[in-house]
């Protein structure tokens, strides 16, 4: 006889996010960063499969930081964190595939000072 497995399930509440629309590509971002969901993304002509560690804002222009999986199917040379200005960031998406934060990533470096909008310690 089979047993019914429990499973878990993540559920963002709206109070933890930043003040945006619906419909914002910031809002997708934001949910991503929450639950370490990576993100399909086209920037540049190329096509990103990204883990997002963090959204924030500087000289008003939202970025993220985030770890690049893929980029054109291909692995980067070594894991590390690229910055990306999100008025350039095309077609994102989430796709389900979990990633854990990089070791080296700093929340609580100084770049983001006063200007983080989502982060997940």
């Amino acid at each position: 006889m089979q047993q019914n497995r429990k499973t878990l399930s993540i559920k963002v509440s709206k109070d933890q996010l930043p003040d945006l629309a619906p419909d914002d590509p910031a809002n997708l971002i934001a949910q991503a960063i929450q639950v370490r969901v990576c993100l399909t993304a086209i920037y540049n002509k190329a096509s990103f499969l990204m883990a997002p560690h963090v959204l924030y804002k500087k000289h008003d222009e939202l970025f993220i930081d985030a770890m690049t999986i893929e980029c054109d199917g291909k692995p980067p040379r070594e894991p590390k964190i690229g910055t990306f200005k999100l008025s350039g960031l095309n077609d994102i998406a989430m796709t389900g595939q979990r990633f854990v934060a990089l070791e080296s990533f700093d929340p609580a470096d100084p770049k983001y000072e006063n200007t983080l909008l989502v982060v997940k310690a």
